[in-house]
């Protein structure tokens, strides 16, 4: 949730070598960036990734430390990446900019308000290769300050289409949009405080045409952006988020069912399916079900990616 209301991650789609600073209510972030340039909001990708699996793994009660070995294929498959051998060298260099990327900020997570330096994560080591070169499995150890925020649960869920915006103002906009309008009927933001607060480097005119495009675009998952006098951007659910919203207090699933699903769609957040067959359910009249279990998994077999 830090990472969503403050900008820690850069916007640039090339080597960003500038030291990102940042104040705002009480809030200092201070980014400084390795030879390889500032992390990305394309390789927090693979933090979410993480994040999910840590996620799961606590719903499910199972034990969980800040080490993670995670299948290459698979978070290139969850953040609607390519396959190919390229995709692995992008994803090399992206680990790379994480752990070299450092961060001080007095940013609480967990509870605790401590001023430190740290990297996002702490060491990645590839773990296995495959006959031809490709990286099959990694290792990753996250910092202590995100695995805290881990363990508090102080995370959000994310529509999968988050991952199918190729722009990154639009992933901020959409980050910034489900931290602070979450399931409210608006929210209201001056064009002035969402450039600050996007970390966009661009001049506020430049900002505000790129706010106007995406507007025109409306291509944000689970959100509409509206214009209004005095320079300010109002950001309304959509009725899919509503109808998620109603489909809280569904059918119940056990965890072994989760599980089963799981295993159905490796690779896949399967939190986010659920949130679907939830939805689809209200939509559909919120029917009563005899065997809530069993149709979800009926749902998950016909499952598709968008």
């Amino acid at each position: 949730m830090a990472t969503m209301e403050h900008p820690v991650f850069s916007l640039s789609t090339r080597p960003d070598l500038r030291i990102l600073r940042y104040s705002h209510n009480g809030v200092d972030v201070t980014v400084t960036p390795s030879v390889k340039g500032l992390a990305t909001l394309f390789d927090k990708d693979i933090l979410i990734f993480c994040i999910s699996q840590l996620m799961a793994a606590l719903n499910a009660g199972r034990a969980v430390s800040r080490q993670l070995t995670l299948k290459a294929h698979d978070l290139l498959v969850a953040t609607n990446r390519e396959t190919s051998g390229d995709s692995y060298r992008r994803l090399r260099d992206a680990f790379e900019r994480l752990a070299g990327t450092r961060i001080t900020t007095n940013l609480a997570t967990g509870g605790q308000e401590i001023t430190q330096g740290f990297g996002l994560i702490e060491s990645w080591q590839i773990t296995r290769h495959s006959r031809g070169g490709r990286m099959v499995s990694v290792s990753v150890t996250l910092s202590d300050w995100l695995f805290r925020a881990v363990l508090s649960k102080s995370v959000l869920t994310l529509s999968r289409d988050y991952f199918t915006l190729r722009k990154p103002l639009e992933r901020r906009v959409y980050e910034l949009a489900r931290k602070h309008c979450g399931r409210q009927a608006e929210w209201q933001i001056s064009v002035a405080v969402l450039h600050k607060k996007s970390g966009s480097n661009s001049p506020l005119r430049v900002f505000r045409a790129m706010l106007r495009a995406m507007i025109a675009a409306d291509i944000l998952p689970d959100y509409q952006l509206e214009e209004l006098p005095g320079d300010m951007l109002r950001v309304t659910p959509r009725v899919v988020l509503r109808a998620d919203l109603q489909a809280d207090q569904g059918p119940p699933l056990r965890a072994q069912t989760l599980e089963e699903a799981r295993a159905m769609l490796p690779g896949i957040d399967i939190y986010a399916v659920e949130a679907e067959w939830r939805a689809y359910w209200a939509r559909t009249g919120r029917p009563r079900l005899r065997a809530p279990d069993r149709a979800f998994l009926g749902f998950v077999a016909n499952w598709r990616p968008r």
